[in-house]
């Protein structure tokens, strides 16, 4: 970094609470090496994220749901989307003496859906031989903020289940039709530890971060696979050869037998020109730094780096910030 252009700056940014383990890893680090360049990261949602970023309120914003057309257009502000890492989201559940369930798309649409209301249920039972399921009410948990969480797992759902696509459908915020909402990955998983037969969904480095039983789930391949950044990769593997332009892409039910299901790219909304050219140097200039040494801290954290050919995108990308 060239001393003094991009200096002293104080960048504010907003969003996802999926990525945010591995952010502000990385912003506290970026900081470190480059004194009196702080990055001030509120984890509000990617509902939040966008919202902030659309209106400028923020420097740049976070999303793990990509902006629709409608939102790109309706933004002050002209942003573009750069993915960082990919992430798992993962069923976590509280089931006192249970441990590694197995979960079909057919029982976690089931019981989102109201569907299937007891831990007992055959469904469950079937995918999971000698393991002693109670007798139970489930309690579904759910995101009640604007979340890029909820669009994963509401993008999955979509997928492999017709009723529910016809239903609540996808995004960062849909009416449930069962549960109890909490705020945050964090919300999420906390409520989790505390309600015995309960059942959510959160990003994987929350349920490793909370020691939390999290279940295997089958993929489009028909196998049960626990989610670990590798099978994320595996996830975005296709993906990464065709890659779309603006990087919005969908990676939920990929094919492969190692893929694991509920996989995603999370994704940095920012800005195409900055205000004040200083401000948008040390952002590039962070962008860089996060291909150059961020990627190589994602599996260490739970999550996946991005793929080499997105990579080599990405630093196109970054070159047209200003």
């Amino acid at each position: 970094m060239v001393a003094g252009v991009a200096s002293a700056q104080n960048i504010n940014a907003a969003g996802a609470t999926f990525p945010y383990p591995i952010y502000n890893k990385w912003f506290t680090e970026y900081a470190a090496l480059h004194p009196g360049v702080h990055i001030n990261y509120q984890s509000i949602g990617s509902g939040g994220g966008i919202k902030q970023a659309s209106e400028g309120t923020v420097d740049f914003g976070a999303s793990d749901g990509p902006m629709n057309d409608q939102q790109l257009a309706d933004a002050k502000i002209k942003l573009m989307h750069i993915p960082t890492v990919l992430g798992a989201v993962v069923p976590v559940y509280n089931i006192p003496g249970a441990t590694s369930l197995n979960f079909s798309p057919e029982v976690i649409a089931g019981i989102y859906l109201g569907k299937i209301t007891k831990w007992n249920d055959p469904r469950i039972a079937k995918d999971n031989p000698g393991v002693n399921l109670p007798e139970k009410p489930i309690l579904p948990v759910y995101r009640s903020d604007g979340s890029g969480t909820t669009y994963i797992f509401t993008d999955y759902l979509s997928k492999i289940s017709p009723e529910w696509q016809s239903g609540s459908g996808k995004g960062t915020s849909v009416k449930w039709p069962t549960g109890i909402g909490q705020k945050g990955n964090e919300g999420v998983a906390g409520m989790v530890r505390q309600a015995p037969f309960s059942i959510g969904y959160v990003e994987l480095i929350y349920a490793l971060q909370n020691k939390m039983e999290y279940g295997t789930v089958k993929n489009a391949d028909g196998k049960f696979i626990k989610a670990t950044p590798d099978a994320v990769t595996a996830a975005a593997a296709a993906a990464a050869k065709t890659m779309p332009a603006d990087y919005r892409v969908s990676i939920t039910n990929a094919h492969g037998a190692e893929s694991y299901p509920i996989s995603s790219f999370t994704w940095l909304l920012i800005p195409t020109h900055f205000a004040d050219p200083a401000k948008g140097k040390a952002v590039a200039d962070f962008l860089v730094w996060m291909l150059d040494n961020g990627e190589g801290e994602a599996s260490g954290m739970g999550y996946a780096p991005l793929p080499k050919q997105v990579q080599v995108m990405v630093r196109k990308s970054i070159a047209i910030v200003k």
